[in-house]
């Protein structure tokens, strides 16, 4: 954690608690300690931030569109918190490397599996980085969902404050098919992708489940509810 970031990061929160009614009670069941990949629903540009705010002292690093760095506010806000600058029109080696390491770290990472703003709040087609890195990497994965953002420009043009509603589900871990390692088919990783994501739509309501109408129809066939206390992650040293 950089020294700026221990500045920052309580005036944002100060700040945001001005703009938005926050209910964030939920975040206490994130754990205090040990590797973790958070994936969020992406609305705008409002929740990394308050998530991220939410989440310290805990070592969390993001990942974020190396176009945040165009602007130079934001771009310097990501400095601040270490972001990791990702690539979204290709593999991007060097951004897993960086994203690898946090979780050898033992710290949390925050993935967006959409990939990109959907500003209506609706969640979009999850894409399979997420997949990747737990498998990769080991790590317990925690949908973190949020709700009313999706209203933030418009409260704000009216000079009202917006209820921001965070809710979190419990910790899973992704089970490969048997024989199926860290690397598994392109459809297998589909089907992980859209479980993920069905974890994350289970948390909102039903105006914001978007390309996940009906979670709890989804398989679990790739999902393992609960941590494994002592679980052994593999080693990203290498990687």
């Amino acid at each position: 954690m950089t020294t700026s970031s221990r500045i920052v990061t309580p005036v944002i929160r100060f700040i945001l608690s001005m703009i938005c009614r926050i209910d964030a009670v939920d975040m206490k069941r994130i754990p205090d300690a040990g590797p973790l990949i958070v994936v969020l629903n992406h609305v705008n540009f409002l929740e990394v931030p308050l998530i991220y705010a939410f989440l310290y002292p805990r070592y969390a690093v993001g990942l974020v569109k190396r176009e945040t760095w165009d602007n130079p506010v934001l771009g310097a806000l990501a400095d601040s918190w270490e972001a990791i600058a990702i690539d979204r029109d290709g593999v991007d080696i060097s951004a897993m490397r960086k994203a690898l390491d946090v979780l050898d770290r033992g710290g949390i990472l925050m993935v967006a599996p959409e990939g990109t703003r959907s500003g209506h709040g609706r969640l979009q087609r999850g894409h399979g980085g997420v997949v990747q890195l737990a498998l990769r990497s080991g790590a317990p994965i925690m949908p973190v969902a949020h709700s009313g953002g999706e209203r933030f420009w418009k409260n704000f043009k009216s000079c009202r404050r917006t209820r921001f509603t965070v809710r979190v589900g419990p910790v899973f871990r992704l089970v490969p098919p048997e024989g199926g390692g860290r690397s598994v088919p392109r459809s297998v990783r589909t089907e992980m992708t859209d479980a993920v994501m069905n974890r994350l739509a289970l948390l909102l309501p039903d105006r914001q489940r978007g390309a996940y109408p009906e979670p709890e129809a989804a398989s679990m066939r790739y999902i393992e509810l609960g941590d494994r206390p002592g679980a052994a992650s593999p080693s990203t040293s290498s990687e």
